[in-house]
């Protein structure tokens, strides 16, 4: 009688306890191994490709959302499902994506990627296609990006919302159907996020747990959004984030981009001003929203082609003179602070990507311990995010990564995600590893010195010089011109997002660039060589006028001469002045990571003749040389399409040549971050 007692209450205290176990009660999933995450990654990958939960997905279209400003934004909601179509009662956990890019664009390609016939048919091509040793292997990089996820992280993600959550795709202030002038990333728009977040959160359908996804742009403000802490945000999947687009897009090292900027505002500028035409159709179309499109027609427009078209700094449109100035209000708004963002974050990226100077430097600053911060980064672009994965070897897809994340930290399925990585890298001339931490432990900074000798691995460029250990006894001085052969680079590559990628012989061949640079090339190294971190390069340069412009380009040389730019980093030399509150130091003072600072409060011409030094950021890397391979840097005067100056600062270039001084008592070097053996 007292067992069966006792049998009765460990069953009814079972029951009444069952609501409140987590998931994570359950047994654990094997523990990821290696970048494919092994039994683990597998099982990632039957969860989001297997049956799911629910069989469809009911959307309402429109939705308003009513700001604390009166403003209304417009979301489509898109929630789990019965057979019949009729959303279910069972609140869900909720993703959140904020987009300028309007829920037209990821409507129309959902219901693309929702066709089974037609996406099954497409992705597997975009997996299947192949044309690596071609000279169009560019194009593998792009087709193989379409089939490995981003196009979910983009738009919407029916398996993930089939098992289980409700995803709301807001279109921000002033783009798509919703209200308002485009305020771009800044404080008005930042508080409408965490207004979205909290709106969502109370809403029936919500359990009031909120994670946010998206890309590029929606990535960003994941980052702003989590640095600010709003209660119900529990998660974020933030895909090619930037930390401070003035510094990765607008202005980097002080030169503006002429290919992306333009195009990217001129298709979210265009975008915004397509009319609901359903609305109108049916006699509801939003006045106020035409009222405001026509306020505020080509947001930032007018901001950029003042730039170049302005001869003279002080007549520079407001706008303009605001953001050249360090505290301004829009420069305080871009710069996001990941010291304070205390959710789980998975961080991913490329090391060609335009915000690449971004993606390691939020992961190191994120006061999280390794598991609830996880960062990706691929040999990729803007848009080729994710183009390796989901076969043996590499990572998962995409969308596999994202589905896991928000199932460990929206519902606490203990599915050992938080265990992968916890960074997770393509070295560049190797394949894919999992690392602690980026840089990676046991690397050591060290000095590698330009030298006028030659190094006989460069018959094309402006001068073929040596990388050397020391610093040679001679002097010399090296004249470099501005021209236009980067046009044919991977930096016209990167600007352009990865769609010149398609063109093999400049995105991943140096050479036809080089014809106008100075190259200076170590000799082969003996041994597997690791370049885990950020790179600095300090040049004592000389300039024939009032200011100049730097490029240099850090390159791994194969044995039959290609040159395959690693990273790159450019500075006006008139804005060299060093933050020293961003930048970082080696042990022995030498600049790791010199950030500079960017604004006319601080401007500095050169003096024609004089020597000036110059400390360049170049993006962190990871990269292995093969033995045989040589390391290379190169300088160059001009960096166009990725870069051009102001019409201001080029009126005082004079575009006229520049030169490198080689002194070996002010010696110019490349300061690296290496593990192994190279042999120098």
């Amino acid at each position: 009688m007292r067992s069966t007692l006792r049998c009765a209450v460990a069953l009814f205290a079972a029951i009444a306890l069952a609501p409140f176990l987590s998931p994570a009660a359950a047994p654990a999933e094997p523990a990821p191994a290696g970048p494919d995450g092994g039994a683990a990654g597998a099982a990632w990958a039957a969860a989001e490709d297997g049956p799911q939960q629910y069989p469809n997905v009911h959307i309402d279209w429109d939705v308003p959302i009513t700001m604390s400003d009166g403003t209304v934004l417009k979301a489509n909601v898109y929630r789990p499902a019965d057979a019949a179509g009729q959303p279910i009662s069972a609140p869900t956990p909720t993703i959140v994506n904020l987009t300028p890019y309007t829920k037209l664009g990821s409507m129309i390609a959902d219901s693309l990627i929702s066709i089974p016939w037609l996406s099954d048919a497409v992705m597997q091509v975009a997996r299947d296609t192949d044309l690596s040793g071609t000279p169009f292997s560019g194009i593998t990089d792009l087709t193989k990006a379409l089939g490995g996820g981003l196009i979910r992280n983009f738009s919407v993600d029916r398996q993930l919302i089939k098992s289980g959550y409700t995803q709301v795709v807001v279109d921000v202030r002033g783009t798509g159907f919703s209200q308002g002038d485009w305020d771009l990333l800044r404080d008005r728009e930042q508080r409408d996020t965490v207004e979205v977040i909290d709106w969502a959160a109370h809403q029936p359908w919500s359990t009031g747990d909120i994670g946010m996804t998206g890309v590029s742009y929606s990535a960003l403000n994941q980052l702003q959004a989590a640095a600010k802490n709003p209660p119900a945000l529990k998660a974020i999947f933030p895909v090619v984030p930037s930390r401070n687009p003035f510094r990765d897009l607008v202005a980097p090292g002080g030169a503006v981009g002429v290919a992306f900027m333009p195009a990217w505002l001129l298709a979210v500028n265009g975008a915004k001003l397509v009319p609901d035409l359903s609305a109108l159709a049916g006699g509801r179309f939003d006045l106020k929203w035409l009222q405001d499109r026509m306020a505020d027609p080509f947001t930032f427009m007018d901001a950029l082609v003042n730039v170049f078209v302005t001869p003279e700094i002080d007549q520079l449109d407001p706008k303009v003179q605001d953001l050249l100035h360090a505290a301004s209000p829009i420069r305080q708004a871009w710069e996001n602070d990941p010291s304070r963002i205390t959710v789980p974050a998975f961080i991913t990226g490329g090391w060609h990507d335009v915000f690449v100077n971004s993606q390691a430097d939020v992961y190191r600053r994120m006061p999280l311990p390794p598991g609830r911060k996880q960062l990706l980064i691929g040999d990729g672009y803007h848009i080729s995010n994710g183009n390796e994965s989901g076969k043996p070897g590499l990572p998962p897809r995409m969308d596999v990564l994202q589905r896991a994340w928000f199932d460990k930290w929206l519902k606490g399925i203990d599915n050992g995600i938080d265990a992968y990585g916890p960074v997770t890298v393509r070295q560049q001339g190797g394949g894919w590893i999992t690392a602690p931490s980026f840089p990676e432990p046991g690397v050591d900074y060290r000095r590698m010195y330009l030298s006028a000798t030659s190094s006989g691995a460069s018959g094309v460029s402006a001068h073929d010089g040596s990388l050397v250990p020391q610093p040679d006894p001679g002097t010399d001085q090296l004249t470099v011109a501005p021209g236009l052969s980067t046009i044919c680079s991977r930096d016209a590559a990167q600007e352009s997002a990865g769609i010149l990628s398609i063109i093999d012989g400049c995105a991943k061949d140096s050479r036809v660039a080089e014809v106008a640079a100075l190259t200076f090339t170590s000799a082969p190294v003996a041994a597997p060589t690791n370049l885990s971190g950020p790179i600095a390069v300090h040049l004592n340069t000389i300039q024939d006028a009032a200011d100049g412009y730097w490029v240099t380009t850090v390159n791994d040389v194969a044995p039959d001469g290609q040159s395959t730019v690693l990273s790159s980093g450019q500075l006006v030399a008139s804005l060299r002045k060093i933050d020293e509150a961003r930048s970082t130091r080696a042990p022995d003072g030498d600049y790791t990571d010199p950030v500079p600072d960017l604004s006319l409060d601080t401007r500095q011409q050169t003096v024609p003749g004089q020597p000036t030094a110059l400390d360049i950021s170049v993006p962190g890397i990871a990269a292995v040389l093969q033995p045989g391979h040589r390391l290379r840097v190169d300088v160059f005067a001009a960096n166009f399409p990725k870069g051009l100056t102001p019409t201001p600062i080029t009126v005082d270039t004079g575009l006229r040549p520049q030169h490198l001084l080689l002194d070996p008592a002010e010696p110019s070097y490349v300061n690296l971050p290496v593990s192994g053996n190279p042999g120098w």
